[in-house]
């Protein structure tokens, strides 16, 4: 047979096991990828299942790309793009652009005053959502913490009321800065306000995607069967290291010297400055953080389609003594975050480096939690 051919029979076998459920993650994402080359038989295979999905600050540096990734996901069917008026670009020009893309995806894009509440006017864009992604805020250069927690949950909290108001089943993804401060915040607005703060998840997938490429590039394991678990909380943050990367649980890092661990240990915590420096000034994670949304919503919609997935994840928890709320493996399933996974066995050093890291988080989930104190989700002041 052809070479076409031989191609052909093997995606379709890939896709049988994917309905079965026995690809991983990693590999699955790839499936959003397919049809890129090779003629239209090659494009994915449209699930019998889909789901709506909305962007947050989808024209913004981090949510354009995540937007592509959505809509190339063939679990994706509808798509919801809302960003401000005031970003460079319209958020219908996204829209209308990723709307020529052959998928099955319906994309639709939605766009406000900066005076107009998103609780008032998102009716439309989020009802019926199964997941909303959220990559909005300031950035923290030349900010204080709480000068950036203030305005950044202010932000957070605008989306959040409006997702509490049209779509309180469906997972919020947030990647919002200072990260271990916000989720427990609106988490706690959510339940304040009689919703369950499980769907208030932290997007913390960017510490592990990092740590396992620089273990593949460290060790030359192929990059599918390395899978190092990031415990703690988010890599960037002001308040210090809180982010853990468990390399001694990976088969192919803990063959690494105990110097080289170290130093990959600390490269993990500063890889978002490493990408800052490389561009001048002039941006930040942008697209790695995109792509490591895109994984944690494939391990969301493959959850709420029956297929249970892990993923790193800030969730409430008390999976780990001394917080509520902490970055672990998560279970996914239909009904959301499923179960937050024990962190396991720890060396000496990965222990006390956890335990650096867990007094950094108490200090970020207390500054969180006085936010919310303070403060209620708003209801509609009119329909929208």
């Amino acid at each position: 047979s052809s070479v076409l051919d031989q191609i052909s029979v093997a995606y379709q076998a890939r896709q049988l096991v994917s309905s079965a459920g026995r690809l991983s993650s990693l590999a699955a994402m790839g499936n959003c990828f397919q049809g890129f080359g090779g003629g239209p038989d090659l494009r994915p295979k449209t699930p019998k299942q889909g789901f709506k999905v909305c962007v947050c600050g989808g024209a913004g540096g981090i949510g354009q790309p995540l937007c592509l990734l959505m809509a190339l996901d063939p679990r994706v069917w509808e798509l919801s793009v809302y960003d401000l008026t005031i970003a460079m670009v319209p958020a219908e020009g996204i829209g209308t652009d990723l709307g020529h893309i052959e998928r099955k995806c319906k994309v639709k894009a939605y766009s406000l005053d900066t005076t107009q509440k998103p609780v008032d006017h998102l009716r439309d864009c989020l009802t019926g959502c199964s997941l909303v992604l959220v990559p909005v805020g300031v950035p923290s250069k030349g900010r204080t913490k709480s000068d950036l927690l203030k305005i950044n949950a202010n932000i957070a909290k605008s989306i959040v009321e409006a997702c509490a108001q049209y779509c309180p089943d469906a997972i919020v993804g947030l990647i919002v800065n200072p990260l271990n401060s916000i989720v427990p915040a609106m988490a706690k607005l959510y339940e304040k306000a009689g919703k369950n703060p499980a769907k208030i998840v932290g997007i913390t997938s960017l510490d592990a995607v990092r740590a396992n490429k620089f273990v593949h590039e460290e060790t030359g394991c192929p990059i599918e069967r390395v899978s190092v678990p990031v415990v703690g909380g988010y890599s960037g943050t002001l308040s210090g290291p809180s982010a853990v990367a468990l390399f001694s649980q990976d088969s192919a890092a803990r063959n690494m010297t105990p110097a080289r661990t170290a130093e990959l240990m600390q490269r993990v915590q500063d890889a978002g400055s490493e990408v800052v420096d490389a561009k001048k000034g002039k941006g930040s994670s942008t697209l790695s953080m995109a792509y490591a949304a895109a994984r944690f919503s494939h391990a969301v919609l493959s959850g709420l389609s029956g297929v249970r997935t892990e993923e790193s994840a800030f969730v409430k928890t008390d999976v780990y003594p001394g917080v509520d709320f902490f970055s672990t493996k998560v279970t996914f399933g239909p009904n959301g975050v499923e179960q937050a996974h024990p962190v396991g066995k720890l060396t000496e050093k990965e222990q006390a480096q956890l335990n650096l890291a867990v007094k950094t988080l108490q200090d970020d989930i207390k500054d969180g939690l006085a936010y919310a104190q303070n403060t209620d989700l708003a209801r509609p002041a009119s329909r929208p």
